[in-house]
């Protein structure tokens, strides 16, 4: 009985130092999956100390109906020019802006009407949409030009947003501080991907000219993505980031309860065999 009793806590012994090995072996290897999934892109060699990466070239966004624009106009006689200027009544409107300020916004700016139109004290009606900023401002400036002598003019969009849901440090419409927003920079807005975020699945929508919208997958994980002509993002992106399996695995609690059911089982089992073997 005694040998018995020998052999089994050997084999107990054997037990619990195989099942630590195969725990820390486990953990490093989720650690190492872990790891090889949330670096981006993977695919530069980590030994290059400067590698040359082809990037899409950044095109100007286009005004749109329904875009708010900062128009100034500033003369030698600061007070000639006063009426346009305070034209850019603040406009509410919801979402957070940089700073991550969360709620309303008082947005100022002259209104796109749906034919493209900005009503301008002064200037009159002028048509823009279609138009770069940099077009839009020469445009205003010839036509103050008739009006006030020798005009400075500067346009820049006042409601430039961009929405990011998803798997996200923080979802919400995102007003940028400029026009040229890339995927990265949004998300960095955002707070970056977490955990969970699926960085081989980032979805981008956007609304076309037409009405139709196109849909645009992205490989964060992948080099070519700064080469896509969607990396650089238009006025009213939707940004999406795909949850990872892992984020279901651990929201469902039922499959957790049972797990853990399962477990406290098998250590109850345990236990009993454990000290019924001992007792003879």
């Amino acid at each position: 009985m005694v040998v018995l009793l020998v052999i089994f806590k050997s084999y107990i012994y054997m037990f619990n130092k195989t099942a630590k090995s195969i725990f820390f072996f486990s953990i490093f290897l989720l650690y190492s999956c872990g790891v090889s999934k949330i670096r981006y892109f993977q695919d530069i060699p980590k030994e290059s100390a400067a590698d040359i990466i082809n990037s899409t070239n950044f095109a100007d966004p286009l005004i749109q109906p329904d875009d708010i624009l900062s128009i100034t106009v500033n003369t030698v006689d600061p007070a000639a020019s006063e009426v346009i200027n305070s034209g850019n009544t603040p406009k509410p409107t919801g979402g957070v802006n940089v700073a991550n300020n969360v709620g309303q916004q008082l947005i100022s700016g002259y209104y796109v009407d749906r034919d493209g139109n900005v009503e301008i004290p002064i200037l009159g009606k002028i048509k823009l949409a279609g138009l770069t900023t940099l077009q839009a401002r020469e445009t205003v400036r010839k036509q103050a030009a008739r009006f006030f002598k020798e005009p400075a003019v500067n346009i820049r969009y006042a409601n430039y947003k961009i929405t990011i849901l998803g798997e996200v440090a923080r979802p919400g419409t995102y007003v940028v501080p400029n026009e040229k927003v890339s995927l990265l920079d949004a998300l960095g807005y955002a707070g970056d991907l977490t955990i969970y975020g699926k960085r081989s699945n980032i979805l981008v929508i956007r609304k076309l000219a037409d009405g139709k919208s196109r849909a645009v997958k992205f490989d964060l994980t992948k080099k070519e993505t700064l080469n896509s002509e969607y990396f650089f993002l238009s006025q009213n992106d939707v940004v999406y980031v795909e949850p990872a399996k892992a984020k279901y695995m651990n929201s469902d609690t039922s499959l957790v309860r049972y797990l853990s059911l399962g477990a406290s089982l098998v250590s109850v089992w345990v236990l009993l065999v454990t000290q019924t073997s001992l007792g003879d």
